[in-house]
């Protein structure tokens, strides 16, 4: 529809109920605002300094194994305890209560040099791999309802250390985007028998204008509700609930999803493209959760440049989400780069 590429415009977001603003013909407009420092500076496959590669000494005085592939290991400075008291605080309208949780570190590769873009597939496979263990193994702790997986990629993202890896975050309770979720999903599939995002998907697919890249198992696309300039969501083509689901075709299969988008986002301004990236799936709460569909979202800062970002501030800090580019627009710039 013409009008959506160059008027403003609301857009549902189906997952978490919430709308987006987009302003295309703001677009246009001249930027003169901050531009962030580009590094280009070549990383060596070891890094001496960095508590990421192996044999390297960590904050807390552990030695790195000498790893191959992957490393995991409890984060050194965890966000959650698995020791912490179970305490409640109702004191009229302040209210706390405790929170338990273990927190891990994922090395996707011993190469201090490498990103998710650089790796090789069967690489990435060996990090779906790890992915699909630990949330297995988290899950049956009986203090862990929800396996958070995520990475946050480049110094803009806040990202302390270059080293490829990412995070995962338990705990017991579910964060405020996945009851979101939970609920829409839930909601949805109770009226309908069938699953919120497979049915989306399936629209999506014969529309064909925000398709980016699909193998037998997967599709990588730009939700019709991105709120990022180069926001992407990978969806599994079959109605999976989680990644304890998938046998070993299907995590080959979403090592390549996770290949093509990483590797042509590198090639959008070429540089290391930052971003924050994210799989949300059913809750490890011994509940029903056959509403979930699994899927994997990014969430990119660039906008205009490698050194021109979106800042989610003023009106979008107090009133909706904004952007300017379409979704639409970022799928021809994206597809023509897998």
């Amino acid at each position: 529809m013409s009008n959506l590429q160059e008027y403003s415009h609301k857009r549902f977001n189906i997952l978490t109920r919430e709308w987006v603003l987009v302003s295309p013909h703001r677009a246009k407009r001249p930027w003169q605002g901050q531009e962030e420092e580009l590094l280009t500076d070549k990383r060596p496959s070891h890094d001496p300094n960095c508590y990421l590669c192996a044999e390297n000494t960590r904050a807390n005085g552990e030695v790195n194994p000498n790893y191959e592939n992957v490393f995991i290991f409890n984060n050194d400075f965890a966000a959650l305890q698995d020791s912490s008291p179970d305490f409640e605080m109702n004191d009229g309208l302040l209210q706390a209560v405790s929170e338990k949780g273990i927190c891990k570190v994922v090395c996707f590769s011993p190469d201090h040099s490498k990103s998710l873009a650089d790796m090789e597939t069967e690489d990435i496979h060996l990090v779906v791999k790890a992915w699909k263990d630990e949330y297995a193994s988290l899950g049956k702790n009986e203090i862990i309802n929800y396996v958070q997986i995520f990475e946050n990629k480049g110094s803009v993202m806040g990202c302390s250390n270059p080293h490829p890896h990412g995070q995962i975050w338990s705990q017991s309770s579910l964060p405020n985007e996945v009851l979101k979720k939970d609920y829409s999903q839930k909601d949805y599939y109770s009226k309908k028998g069938s699953s919120l995002l497979g049915d989306y998907l399936a629209q999506e697919l014969q529309l064909n204008e925000r398709i980016i890249y699909e193998n037998d198992d997967f599709v990588v696309l730009v939700p019709f509700w991105a709120i990022w300039p180069y926001e992407t969501m990978i969806i599994p083509k079959k109605h999976l609930k989680d990644i304890s689901l998938l046998d070993d075709a299907k995590e080959l299969a979403f090592a390549d999803a996770i290949s093509k988008i990483t590797s042509a986002y590198d090639k959008v301004f070429n540089c290391s493209f930052p971003y924050s990236a994210g799989i949300h799936q059913a809750p490890t709460d011994g509940q029903d959760n056959s509403h979930w569909h699994f899927h994997m979202s990014f969430y990119p800062p660039l906008l205009r440049s490698a050194t021109v970002k979106k800042f989610m501030v003023g009106y979008e800090m107090f009133g909706t989400p904004q952007r300017d580019i379409t979704p639409e627009q970022v799928v021809v710039r994206l597809k023509g780069l897998i």
